[in-house]
């Protein structure tokens, strides 16, 4: 008791001047109660620390401000986000014309992709299956050829939209990226449904007790790992300027590869659930291709944005929650108001609406014969 009520009239009498140096002080130090006023509190000083120590007292001073110094820059380094806040949707910057031409292209569109390449009658989907199954009678081999092209397509044109939009503007580099990739993406998952039990079967674990709800969870949880510029829609649709953005928060903070997790995660849940040749082809394929998007889009971001990607690097992980655990992601106290936003309600809706949709799915896919 003596030290702590020492601390606390030592604090209090800190930024007075001490008597011994200016004797004008007398009166005002008169004005405070006494320990002789005070019979419950004792005066007795540490040797540590002398109220009646000018130096002492400076020393507290400087403690203090030091630790407050301390606590702010560590306040501040929270709060200092050089990229952009992900899933963010505020519905006063929406406008309505925005929305409608959204759904006036995504209709063009699926009406295109339907007549040029879906449709068996008037369409090139089933021709380009076709060509590319004459290559090998393994469905196996067949599977990492479609990914192989979708991901030359794919990762090629996303290699060269610095320069692309540079020659056509952005707004058509996108309409091509996209124009060559969905129609290769479709081909790729019809063949992938159609011929997930081709092949040899090397384990059966659907009777296993808990498997059925660890692959069930195991997909629900992988489409939160979208990348963030997928719930850009309106720059998926090339309604606004798409932009190559540097993200920051949200699911950021967990990795900075979240579609690579995702994909990780999606092939092991199915290839565990199945459990032959041609579902461990298509996830070696499919992982191997999201692992060169890692590194390529990082190559990418460093080259758009320079240092800020560096900082926000250093502040990331690939493997989830490897920055966290490790101190250089440093999460707000309200982290988790970054997750209650209405792209994530609408991706649990989605999620759960594939999920029971599966058979009708399945049952297109089959109907084109790919």
């Amino acid at each position: 008791m003596a030290s702590s009520s020492t601390l606390v009239l030592s604090t209090l009498f800190s930024s007075l001047p001490h008597q011994t140096q200016n004797p004008n002080t007398k009166h005002l130090l008169s004005s405070f109660p006494t320990s002789q006023k005070l019979p419950k509190m004792s005066l007795t000083c540490s040797p540590f620390l002398r109220p009646n120590t000018a130096s002492n007292q400076i020393q507290v001073l400087r403690r203090f401000r030091a630790y407050k110094t301390i606590r702010d820059a560590d306040k501040e380094e929270e709060q200092a986000v050089v990229g952009e806040d992900s899933a963010e949707f505020l519905l006063s910057k929406q406008k309505l014309s925005s929305w409608l031409y959204f759904t006036a292209i995504l209709g063009t569109v699926l009406f295109v992709l339907n007549v040029a390449w879906i449709d068996n009658s008037t369409g090139f989907g089933k021709p380009f299956i076709e060509a590319v199954s004459e290559l090998s009678d393994s469905p196996e081999v067949v599977m990492l050829l479609l990914i192989l092209i979708f991901a030359i397509v794919h990762s090629g044109l996303a290699s060269l939209r610095d320069t692309g939009e540079k020659l056509i503007g952005e707004r058509a580099f996108r309409v091509l990226f996209a124009g060559t990739s969905l129609p290769l993406a479709v081909s790729t998952v019809v063949y992938f449904i159609n011929h997930r039990y081709d092949g040899m079967q090397l384990w059966q674990l659907k009777d296993v007790f808990g498997v059925h709800e660890l692959v069930w969870l195991s997909n629900f949880v992988s489409f939160f790992f979208l990348y963030p510029s997928t719930f850009n829609l309106l720059e998926v649709a090339a309604v606004d300027k798409p932009k190559m953005h540097l993200w920051e928060t949200g699911i950021m903070r967990i990795t900075r590869h979240p579609q690579l997790v995702g994909q990780v995660v999606w092939c092991l849940a199915h290839t565990i659930w199945i459990g032959n040749s041609v579902t461990v082809a298509a996830s070696i394929g499919l992982i191997g291709h999201h692992l060169f998007g890692a590194w390529n889009g990082d190559r990418r971001l460093a080259i758009r944005y320079g240092e800020n990607f560096e900082v926000v690097k250093k502040r990331t992980s690939i493997l989830p929650f490897a920055a966290i655990i490790d101190g250089r992601q440093k999460l707000p106290k309200d982290y988790y108001k970054e997750f209650i936003r209405l792209p994530y309600f609408v991706i649990t809706a989605l999620t759960l609406g594939a999920y029971f949709a599966h058979p009708l799915m399945q049952a297109a896919s089959f109907g084109l014969h790919w």
